[in-house]
């Protein structure tokens, strides 16, 4: 068959399926609004297949294989698209779920004659691929269509064409989903069972936020009867990404799922009871002040997420549950007496798997209950009697203590509990900004830890935990949210090479690994990046040298375009230096996304109000900023992490900017590029690209 007449036949497959996806979404009738509880049972099962048909009536397939099952099946093409469709009035399926386990097929397969299996509910099936083809659909036509594999035929080089075609597509402000080039080593990924605590170490642009997207949308495919969109939670770094990679999960059919920030999470958990200082002022303080490596290993981040920290705060916990308790008996009228020995029974026998606060209100209770069934057995009506009774009910009660987390946490730092153990100048910091009713970033995981101990979870647990930037936690932040989960189920993932928060994050997974039963650990690397072109990548890796601390260099795909720039700018003419590459890359009209990518938050807003200035629309991209509108944007560096553009300036690579200390800021603002990159800098550029760059 020819090219043509292949094309010709997909497209005809493809108009008869729109029509039939078309007609089925006409069938469907309104809303149910009535309150009959089947009904609206029904009307959401209605209401998830309308979703289903509109996301295929966009693109209603991406792919195609061929495949003949074993020992003596018929050859069959089947159809993989974002969400699964039967054929009106058929159980006969016209596209098939890219979820679904014969899918897997699509993702696994890079050629050959031998059979491949897959496991499906019945069991393992195996057969033969005759025919891999990616199709690429827009507005009802089918505008590219790639053979990877033709069964019989010589194998070419054309395996990655597709990719390499969507990969030189132009960003917009918008992450995308990756359904339709889910790569091998991303699918193991993604259907990795569901009970596991998968750490991922993916070098930048390797799709690692992507794929843990994915896979959260594969759990709830997978395990629908087990896990729910509700109890599933999303951690990123900020409020900016979470707007960022808003668009994914959407795309993919599924919706409810919890997107937020540990802080923000943490304060929720607290109830509001205190304020947190803005981060930013951190981020400001050890990004635009030269910190130096001594100063980092000391950080009050690093020792308030350290296990040395929580071993200071259990036994804070503990000290407080072993001492709760009055040592006196109760006497509220004479003859009657309740011992401390009773109540220190029914505080550790009756209330033994209640927290401790609950089990402190149960045991109030109770002593209530005690008094009042006394007094009504020993039949005492004398209402001064009872209110004296009562009065002292409520003076004891009050000697048995009700902290809040905030109240204990603050008993570590001043008070008779403080601490000798935390540093003083740590200790005398975090005392007066506890005094104002305040806390850090840092504090959090302490803060959020002992309310989990006191009062336990609010809600219900999360069936799964997806943490985002997780070079960046804390063991403590990890165990904190271990304790959020009945059954450990997470996919963490980050990258050592862009852990740019030294004064609080890991050096090795290995920190946040050793909290987990090995048995429960899946641990995977993604080393190839799809992001950027041949040149930016090999050109980032040099920056972090022999740096990388263990973690494997990033491999390109073998997409090659222009190469790296770095130009001298004068100071005095710096600003017009930064003009004339944004007026130059805009008059091209091949970037929808640029960003300049400054040292600093101070030299970011003198760049912008510059271009501002002189007519050039851009935004100015700051701590707090809850969206990324895309265009041309003004960035600091360490606010760019995650984000993804398709031309980057670097402002100034200078040596005095980028000191050695400073490698993985750089390599983060190297490897936010896609297609086009070029380093400004005054003075002699930074010793971190070598004189031979």
């Amino acid at each position: 068959m020819t090219v043509q007449s292949a094309y010709q036949e997909e497209q005809e497959r493809l108009t008869q399926s729109l029509q039939d996806i078309l007609a089925q979404l006409q069938e469907i009738g309104p809303r149910y609004k009535g309150d009959d509880f089947t009904e609206q049972m029904l009307d959401l099962q209605q209401e998830e297949r309308r979703l289903r048909l509109e996301i295929s009536k966009r693109e209603p397939y991406f792919g195609r294989i061929d495949f003949q099952e074993l020992p003596v099946g018929e050859e069959k093409p089947l159809y993989i698209g974002k969400a699964g469709v039967a054929k009106k009035g058929s159980n006969e399926l016209l596209v098939i779920d890219w979820r679904a386990p014969v899918a897997s097929l699509f993702y696994s397969f890079t050629g050959g004659e031998a059979s491949v299996s897959y496991d499906s509910p019945d069991g393992e099936i195996s057969g033969y691929i005759h025919l891999k083809r990616n199709l690429m659909v827009r507005q009802g036509e089918i505008v590219r269509m790639v053979d990877s594999y033709v069964r019989g035929q010589e194998e070419g080089s054309v395996t990655d064409e597709f990719l390499l075609y969507r990969l030189g597509e132009n960003k917009d402000n918008k992450l995308r989903d990756i359904v339709s080039t889910i790569q091998g080593e991303q699918d193991l990924i993604i259907r990795a069972e569901r009970n596991k605590v998968l750490f991922i170490q993916g070098v930048a642009g390797s799709g690692k936020t992507t794929v843990a997207l994915h896979r959260l949308a594969f759990l709830l495919y997978q395990y629908a009867d087990r896990m729910r969109a509700e109890r599933m939670i999303i951690f990123a770094p900020n409020q900016m990404f979470l707007d960022y990679i808003s668009g994914v999960l959407p795309e993919l059919g599924v919706g409810d799922i919890q997107q937020t920030t540990f802080s923000d999470w943490a304060v929720e958990l607290l109830e509001k009871t205190i304020t947190v200082n803005d981060s930013s002022e951190t981020m400001a303080y050890w990004f635009e002040e030269k910190r130096t490596l001594q100063e980092i290993e000391h950080a009050s981040g690093r020792f308030k997420g350290s296990l040395a920290f929580k071993d200071i705060v259990d036994e804070r916990i503990s000290d407080f549950a072993q001492n709760i308790l009055p040592t006196t008996s109760f006497s509220p009228i004479e003859g009657f007496e309740l011992s401390p020995e009773q109540m220190r029974e029914w505080y550790d026998t009756d209330y033994g798997e209640e927290t401790l606060m609950k089990k402190r209100d149960r045991l109030v209770s109770r002593i209530r209950r005690w008094l009042e069934s006394e007094l009504k057995m020993r039949r005492i009506a004398d209402k001064k009697l009872r209110a004296k009774a009562l009065t002292k009910f409520n003076s004891y009660t009050k000697k048995i203590p009700a902290y809040t987390a905030v109240q204990l946490y603050a008993s570590l730092f001043y008070g008779k509990q403080t601490s000798d153990r935390i540093p003083k100048v740590i200790a005398k910091d975090t005392a007066e900004r506890l005094k104002k009713g305040a806390a850090a970033a840092e504090d959090l995981a302490a803060l959020a830890y002992i309310q989990l101990r006191l009062f336990g979870l609010p809600k219900q647990s999360f069936d799964h935990i997806v943490i985002d930037e997780a070079q960046d936690y804390s063991p403590f932040q990890l165990i904190v949210l271990r304790m959020c989960q009945h059954t450990a189920s997470m996919t963490v993932l980050g990258d050592l090479q862009q852990g740019i928060h030294a004064y609080t994050g890991v050096q090795s997974w290995s920190q946040l690994t050793e909290l987990f039963e090995e048995e429960q650990i899946g641990f995977y690397e993604l080393n190839r990046s799809y992001r950027s072109t041949m040149e930016i990548i090999e050109f980032a890796n040099k920056i972090l040298g022999g740096m990388t601390g263990g973690v494997k260099p990033a491999v390109p795909v073998f997409r090659s375009g222009d190469p790296v720039i770095t130009e001298a700018a004068a100071k005095e003419k710096w600003l017009e230096s930064i003009e004339a590459s944004v007026r130059e890359w805009q008059a091209k009209g091949e970037y929808e996304t640029i960003s300049v990518i400054g040292r600093t938050a101070l030299e970011c807003d003198q760049i912008h109000t510059f271009l501002m200035d002189k007519g050039i629309e851009a935004s100015l991209v700051q701590s707090k900023q809850p969206a990324y509108g895309g265009g041309l944007s003004v960035v600091p560096v360490y606010l760019s992490k995650g984000l993804e553009f398709d031309a980057v300036l670097i402002a100034n690579a200078g040596s005095d900017a980028y000191l050695p200390l400073d490698a993985k800021l750089l390599y983060v603002g190297c490897t936010r590029a896609l297609h086009k990159l070029k380093l400004l800098y005054l003075g002699d550029l930074t010793s971190l690209l070598g004189e031979d760059t």
